[in-house]
C-alpha cells in the first residue's frame, strides 16, 4: 500500500504507552499502544495491539487494532482482518477484510464532493 517513500516511519507509539491529546505528523506514525485525542499524519500505521479514540485525519491509513471515532483520509483506508472500527469514516479507497468488523459510516470522498457542490447550487 505505501510507496517505497512511505515505508520509514518516523514516530511510534509503543506498547506500553498511552498518548493524550494531539499529534501533528508530516510522516509516518505507528500506534502499537493507546492513543486518545486527535491524530493528524500524512501516513498512519495502527498496529494488531494499537488501540485509538479520537479523530484521525490522514492520507493513508492500515488499522490491525482498535479504532474508535472519525477517520477521514485523502487517499485510501485498509481495514485488517483482525480490527475493530467504530465510526465514521471518509475516503476516496477503502478496503476491509474478511473477519474485520466496522460499525458505523462510510462516505466516498468523489460523492461528500458532489453532495457539497448540490448543496451550495441548490
Amino acid at each position: 500500500m505505501f510507496t517505497k517513500k512511505q515505508q520509514g516511519v518516523e514516530t511510534i507509539i509503543g506498547p506500553d504507552t498511552l498518548f493524550k491529546g494531539e499529534l501533528n505528523s508530516k510522516g509516518t506514525v505507528r500506534i502499537d499502544g493507546a492513543f486518545e485525542g486527535t491524530l493528524n499524519a500524512d501516513w498512519i500505521i495502527i498496529g494488531e495491539a494499537g488501540r485509538v479514540k479520537g479523530e484521525i485525519n490522514s492520507r493513508g491509513i492500515v488499522i490491525g487494532g482498535r479504532v474508535e471515532g472519525n477517520i477521514n483520509s485523502t487517499e485510501t483506508i485498509e481495514i485488517k482482518h483482525k480490527a475493530q472500527v467504530t465510526g465514521e469514516i471518509c475516503t476516496q479507497k477503502l478496503s476491509i477484510s474478511e473477519g474485520a468488523i466496522f460499525d458505523g459510516h462510510s462516505c466516498m470522498q468523489q460523492q461528500k464532493k458532489e453532495a457539497e457542490k448540490q448543496r451550495s447550487e441548490g
